[in-house]
């Protein structure tokens, strides 16, 4: 079953350089999360977007057929690693349609913040 779209944009992102925690579940981070139903293998590509600098990407993501995997926005390397607190928005297109969702937590505070959004797609 093919749902979603091929292209998506999330307005809003940070990653805090600060968690209460260092275990790798309670460490603040971003998290793209990728359903691909369909029959075919999802090729994402994501675009960072900040303020006063020129994008960056793409960063380049596989989702196999029928399966669902969570990114960490923390975990981007190439090409370059994400800056930490630092204001950014980004595009993620794929080959084929998939459904997002994108999740915050933010552990500076022992209390953790959690959020979580659909983002736009066109």
């Amino acid at each position: 079953m093919d749902i979603g779209t091929t292209t998506w944009a999330l307005a809003e992102g940070y990653v805090p350089s600060g968690s209460f925690s260092q275990e790798h579940d309670l460490v603040s981070h971003e998290a793209l999360c990728v359903l691909n139903a369909g029959k075919s293998d999802a090729e994402i590509e994501i675009l960072l977007y900040f303020a006063d600098r020129e994008p960056v990407g793409p960063y380049r993501l596989k989702v196999p057929a029928e399966r669902t995997r969570h990114f960490r926005f923390n975990d981007l390397e190439d090409p370059e690693p994400l800056p930490r607190d630092t204001a950014f928005s980004s595009v993620i297109t794929s080959n084929v349609p998939v459904v997002l969702q994108h999740t915050r937590l933010d552990s500076r505070d022992p209390h953790i913040a959690l959020l979580s959004t659909v983002p736009y797609s066109a």
